[in-house]
């Protein structure tokens, strides 16, 4: 398989419904909520790229464009970016779906560093 189709192939999608209990006063998703599944999903696309254990070292920025009101779906994207020896920088982007209609937007974006590591927790090479 080349590069190129494992970065295809490592493309995550994940889909939740925003409830009650992750939402704020304003009734919108808590922004540190986001940032959790958006973590997640950065970890799980490197884990789909090179089956390698990863740790976070670093996000960048975080660009939350519109508010995610209670009440609906929302997906995110993984994407690979770049990968170096022992790190993968993984893109995240988060859509916004109604219920009850089909409108879809981009509303949150942001790219995660992890580093692979090995048995004892030290940096290792990428398995590409």
């Amino acid at each position: 398989m080349t590069i190129e189709e494992k970065i295809l192939n490592a493309e995550t999608h994940v889909f939740k419904v925003v409830f009650p209990d992750t939402t704020n006063h304003h009734n919108t998703m808590f922004g540190g909520r986001v940032i959790l599944m958006m973590t997640e999903t950065a970890f799980m696309t490197a884990t789909r790229f090179s089956r390698n254990n990863f740790v976070m070292v670093s996000s960048k920025q975080i660009d939350f464009k519109k508010p995610i009101p209670a009440s609906s779906l929302i997906e995110l994207i993984g994407t690979v970016e770049h990968i170096g020896n022992t790190s993968i920088n993984i893109k995240v982007d988060v859509y916004l779906e109604g219920m009850n209609h089909e409108k879809r937007e981009h509303v949150v974006s942001g790219n995660f560093i992890l580093v692979a590591i090995n048995d004892n927790h030290k940096p290792t090479i990428i398995n590409k």
